[in-house]
């Protein structure tokens, strides 16, 4: 299997789907965690739910960390241009367009799917990022004018404090992104709040 290849769940939606969404797992899930969040969010759209290539402890992963929220940054870099290079494979497979795309991440998914707007923009439309850090602070404002990014973060996150979210967030709006923020009443994990917030968003765009 080359880098840019992942094993994967693709179910294709309502005849003429316009959206297709982006599932990207947290660290030890796979790519049938987040489907059944797919089908509350839309239901008709199409799903592409890749496996992170990295195994940490025999746990996958998008992207090789040093330690708990200390990133391997040339790592990152490597795996978001494969993970990009898929997902313009899959348009290709399967036929549905990038314009189409909204990235759906949690935790080390919503990480990788926040360095797919830094660093390779032209795959998504727009990105929901649960529980994200802010993997590192490109040296220039990302390419993500007219984007529509929701960042769901927990007021009582260890790993992504409400200072980094911000900062996420106006790094997004500096590209020209726009960023709505949501905090839940909870720590890391994904909550019900998030997956309500997350449905009302999507409907409005």
């Amino acid at each position: 299997m080359s880098p840019a290849d992942h094993v994967h769940v693709w179910q294709p939606g309502a005849p003429g789907a316009a959206r297709t969404l982006l599932l990207l797992h947290g660290t030890g899930g796979d790519e049938r965690d987040l489907l059944p969040l797919a089908g509350v969010l839309d239901p008709g759209a199409n799903v592409l739910s890749p496996r992170g290539n990295v195994l940490e402890n025999g746990a996958p992963r998008f992207f090789r960390r040093h330690a708990p929220g200390v990133l391997d940054l040339d790592d990152l870099a490597r795996r978001t241009r494969d993970l990009a290079a898929f997902v313009r494979d899959a348009s290709r497979r399967h036929g549905f367009p990038l314009e189409g795309v909204t990235a759906v991440g949690f935790s080390n998914g919503a990480n990788v799917a926040a360095s797919l707007l830094f660093e390779e923009p032209d795959v998504l439309r727009d990105a929901i990022l649960i529980r994200a850090m802010l993997p590192y602070r490109p040296k220039e404002p990302p390419r993500v004018a007219g984007k529509r990014v929701l960042l769901l973060a927990g007021e009582r996150d260890p790993y992504s404090r409400r200072d980094v979210t911000e900062e996420l967030a106006s790094i997004l709006r500096s590209g020209g992104a726009q960023v709505e923020t949501h905090y839940a009443p909870a720590g890391h994990e994904l909550v019900r709040e998030d997956v309500d917030e997350a449905r009302r968003w999507m409907q409005r765009g």
